[in-house]
């Protein structure tokens, strides 16, 4: 090439090529400069800045207004794959069209999620698809694959799933470690992100803050020896924000800051999202790293390469040959329509003795009431509104406004003090409508609370607030304006606020009882609010003493809510959450249960009106038996973004039929659940795979207006491949979605295998009368499990059942098919020796890393003794000593099922928990035997290897 036009300009050539030409050209320093999140540009080779994240989850997010769909947990209750990947073009396009007028969009996308499900309490299950790897990695596969688009060179956005890996909690969410059994990890976590990575769509991974197995994600080993082995193109691995340096600080994983970096470089760590958009204390660390030899120039080199892979594909250095650099498909009218279509899909019926559908033409006078019934919720992963349709709003438009009324639920109530009520004063002429700077930021959790307004202040009237409680003590506070009380960086409270929202929630309160009143904690400082010359605040500690206040109640929200009830022929009532406030991003919730207050408001329309319709709008489940009990019908829909409220109304209109599907269980109660914090879906029996209760609402559960007949399944094993096939009717009156799905069970199998797991979906829309065959082809690998004692993915011989129906517990068809071949062999203990985390049962033990690079090994969980248990050992002809790879100080005893001891070694090994011992004890053991292993004290316990006695 000439001087003009480097190799790495040439688009005849490899991106391979490319790249390498590129990164010789660059100087070490610039080299460095690329592993941060905010690449500085390299004028003297016209290198622009770039910068790694743009959130993109459900439209896309913190750069002001943009086509907002239903939340991920919406668009999983579709199951509708072609759906999902429609809304990932559209994502994508708008993505496109915004960096045009705005170059700090990026298009290296930080989506979808595709963390399970696990837990209903995970207080960022709103991102997720499902608790089903294999229907999450369908949903993430078609949402990358319309992020990515469909030009075989060049990508429209460059997607990155989260949060790797097996994270599903909030609560001591950077310290705490996932205990994940191999089992657990190749059949439940690695699959969600494998099928996307696969397919070929995905960019890149970010690790999530907590550890797995004792270890660091942003130092998972899995990167390097799954992850990376999915794909032969470079995958991008984004840190999440702030967890380099967690690893030397919450973590104390390494003494300094320069170990931390370097070991997540070695890692495979490639984008450091550290220190906002400053990239020098991350390049400072690289630079100490490389001069204290923990690291080579060549480590950086392979870093900058998949950084550099990126840019390529995005187009960047060949803008006249990227496809996507025109597109300027923004807010269209096929994007509307696509946000209203997604909102519809992620209705959920749950329940309905015939009252659904409402007629709009019968003149029924409908009370819309609740304290979601007038709002368009959004989460912290949303972009800001274009348009906006409350379920208010939606039922209005369709049933006529002279029909419809609104009672939101919430008390009136004022709030006196010694000096008198509290009041909002009148905003001074010229005041904003609203904060600045909040439109368009690129971080959210940094825009501060409004000051241009004036403080509360006191006289003998008062202001009347709205006081909505959202459970657990928890409420707003929202002048007659719509304003919400807020408090800002100067500690004043003001009426400020559209709606709750930020890093720090400002505007969520606690009443305490004091006395013969109560004091009103602001939960965002923790202080209590104080009365001054200068106006309401939160006072710091040592400051004025709190105001003491009495609640006075104006009207209660339950005698709005009858009176609406009273006056109308049937009642809509539309509770859930606020996505900003108990549940969310650094915060789990504490129980499934609906918010009392909303208890409340269904009990009181209720008595006033049996003819009432819970709708719950939810980032999550509830546990409601009573409601559905008692009500004649119940509806879920998660927040459904900018169309939310129309397509609420048109379902319950009957427009269109409702067809979503739960993706995770609805339990009945708390008492169902398991820890938050065990993440051993197997031995827990978690999810819907091996829950052996009855919850309150089954996985895949969803009603129509319609009825749907099954028949004629055929099943046949053709090579690698089970053929599924059957006949789906609409036998009732009304056009509708159905939505097939496909189980498969073990029905001999020699371990713990799941009650029945999703093998197939497909949704499909059928005319009154209408019927269709539909065809699966399902890999036979999908019958299949982790098998520990060998290390490997097995199909084990013997007989399956293929379920076929309208969810996990309405089966309507069953197949059966014959899987032939040897018996599983028992574990090769005496050639192989054992691995401790490769146990079939466990009691009282957590999994913990080995050395600070790989591998693992078994601790007691705490101060009583943990057991092992591994089935079937294969001792030969017999053993006459084993060697135990142990650390720290404590006994191993080692014993046969019938409890005959075999050996107890008694361990003092110096410098835990990385130094390790092997110890030779004398045992005998012989044939197969089940293998019984006891931990005490601070030991960990790694292998065992056994010495064949002589023959």
């Amino acid at each position: 090439m000439t001087a003009d036009r480097p190799p790495f300009r040439d688009p005849q050539l490899p991106f391979a090529q490319r790249v390498d030409d590129l990164l010789g050209r660059l100087t070490p320093d610039e080299r460095i400069a690329l592993l941060h999140q905010f690449a500085p540009p390299v004028e003297r080779l016209g290198v622009a800045a770039f910068r790694t994240g743009q959130e993109a989850l459900h439209g896309v997010a913190w750069m002001g207004r943009a086509t907002v769909f239903p939340q991920a947990v919406g668009l999983g209750a579709t199951w509708n794959d072609d759906l999902v990947r429609r809304v990932g073009e559209a994502v994508s396009r708008e993505a496109r069209a915004m960096r045009a007028r705005d170059g700090r969009v990026g298009l290296n996308v930080w989506a979808p999620t595709v963390n399970l499900l696990r837990h209903p309490l995970w207080g960022r299950g709103e991102e997720g698809y499902s608790e089903d790897p294999a229907l999450t990695a369908a949903l993430a596969t078609a949402y990358t694959r319309g992020l990515r688009g469909d030009h075989p060179a060049y990508w429209r956005t460059a997607p990155v799933l989260k949060h790797w890996l097996a994270h599903n909690n909030e609560t001591d969410r950077d310290t705490s470690s996932a205990s994940v059994r191999p089992r657990v990890l190749h059949e439940y976590d690695l699959r969600a992100f494998r099928g996307p990575v696969e397919a070929g769509a995905v960019a890149g991974v970010m690790p999530a803050y907590n550890l797995v197995n004792g270890r660091p994600n942003h130092l998972s080993p899995q990167l390097r020896t799954h992850a990376r082995t999915w794909t032969d193109q470079p995958l991008l691995v984004c840190s999440d924000a702030g967890a380099p340096s967690n690893l030397a600080d919450s973590q104390g994983y390494f003494a300094t800051h320069e170990e931390a970096t370097a070991a997540a470089l070695r890692a495979g760590v490639d984008s450091f999202t550290d220190h906002g958009t400053d990239s020098s204390t991350i390049t400072a660390r690289v630079r100490g790293a490389l001069d204290r030899g923990l690291i080579d120039p060549s480590d950086i080199d392979t870093a900058v390469r998949r950084h550099l892979h990126v840019r390529f594909r995005l187009g960047e250095f060949d803008p006249e040959l990227d496809p996507h650099a025109g597109t300027g498909a923004f807010d269209t009218p096929g994007h509307r329509a696509l946000a209203l279509e997604a909102a519809e899909q992620a209705v959920v019926l749950l329940a309905n003795d015939g009252l659904l559908p409402l007629d709009p033409a019968a003149g029924q006078r409908v009370a819309v009431v609740g304290p979601l019934a007038d709002t368009c919720k959004l989460d912290w992963y949303s972009g800001s509104l274009l348009h906006r349709a409350t379920p208010l709003d939606g039922l209005r438009e369709r049933f006529g406004a002279d029909r419809v009324t609104h009672a939101e639920g919430a008390d009136l109530v004022r709030l006196r003090c010694a000096g008198g009520a509290l009041r909002v004063p009148e905003a001074p002429h010229g005041a904003t409508a609203a904060a600045p700077g909040a439109e368009g930021a690129l971080d959210p959790a940094l825009i501060a609370g409004r000051t241009d307004l004036p403080p509360l202040t006191t006289d003998d009237e008062g202001t009347v607030f709205a006081l909505t409680d959202w459970g657990g003590g928890v409420l707003t506070l929202r002048a007659p304006d719509g304003r919400h009380l807020s408090v800002a960086d100067d500690r004043r409270v003001r009426a400020s606020a559209d709606e709750p929202g930020g890093w720090v929630v400002q505007e969520t309160f606690r009443l305490e009882p004091h006395g013969d009143g109560h004091l009103l904690r602001h939960i965002g400082t923790g202080g209590h609010l104080s009365v001054a010359a200068d106006g309401v605040k939160v006072a710091a500690d040592g400051e004025d003493a709190p105001a003491v206040l009495t609640v006075e109640t104006v009207r209660r929200g339950v005698d709005e809510v009858t009176a609406a009830a009273e006056a109308a022929d049937v009642v809509v009532v539309v509770a859930g959450n606020d996505p900003h406030i108990n549940g969310r991003e650094t915060e789990d919730r504490t129980t499934l249960a609906l918010p009392e207050a909303q208890d409340r408001v269904w009990r009181a329309a209720r008595a006033a009106n049996p003819r009432t319709v819970l709708v719950l709008a939810s980032s999550y489940p509830y546990a409601v038996p009573e409601a559905a009990a008692a009500l004649p019908a119940l509806l879920w829909t998660a927040h459904g973004g900018q169309a939310a409220g129309t397509a609420l109304a048109r379902v319950l209109a009957g427009d269109v039929s409702p067809a979503g599907r739960l993706p995770q269980t609805w339990y009945a109660s708390d008492a169902d659940l398991p820890g938050l914090l065990d993440y051993d879906v197997i031995g827990s029996r978690q999810t819907y795979l091996y829950f052996d209760g009855r919850p309150l609402f089954p996985f895949g559960q969803g009603l129509t207006y319609t009825e749907f007949s099954y028949r004629d399944l055929a099943v046949e094993r053709r090579g690698d491949t089970v053929h599924v096939a059957f006949t789906v009717a609409n036998t009732g009156p009304a056009a509708s979605d159905e939505v097939a799905q496909v189980y498969v069970r073990a029905l001999a199998p020699s371990v713990p295998r799941p009650h029945r797991e999703l093998a197939a979906h497909r949704r499909v829309h059928l005319a009154p009368g209408e019927e269709r065959r539909l065809a699966f082809a399902v890999p036979l690998s999908a019958l299949g499990f982790w098998d520990v004692a060998h290390g490997r993915w097995t199909v084990e011989p013997g007989p399956y059942a293929f379920l076929a129906g309208a969810s996990s517990a309405d089966i309507r068809l069953e197949g059966r098919i014959a899987v032939e071949g040897p018996p599983p062999a028992p574990r090769p203990v005496r050639e192989r020796g054992l691995a401790a985390a490769d146990y079939d049962e466990q009691r009282g033990t957590v999994l913990a890393d080995r050395t600070k690079e790989s591998g693992d090994c078994v601790t007691p969980a705490g101060a009583g003794p943990g057991e092992l248990r591994y089935r079937r050992c294969d001792f030969g002809h017999g053993v006459d000593a084993a060697t135990l790879e142990v650390a720290g100080t404590g006994t191993v005893t080692l014993a046969l099922a019938d409890g005959t001891v075999l050996a107890r070694v008694d361990a003092e090994v110096p410098d835990p928990p990385y130094t390790y011992a092997s110890l030779r004890t004398p045992l005998t053991a012989g044939g197969v035997q089940d293998l019984h292993i006891t931990l005490r004290g601070e030991i960990r316990l790694a292998a065992l290897h056994f010495t064949p006695a002589p023959a």
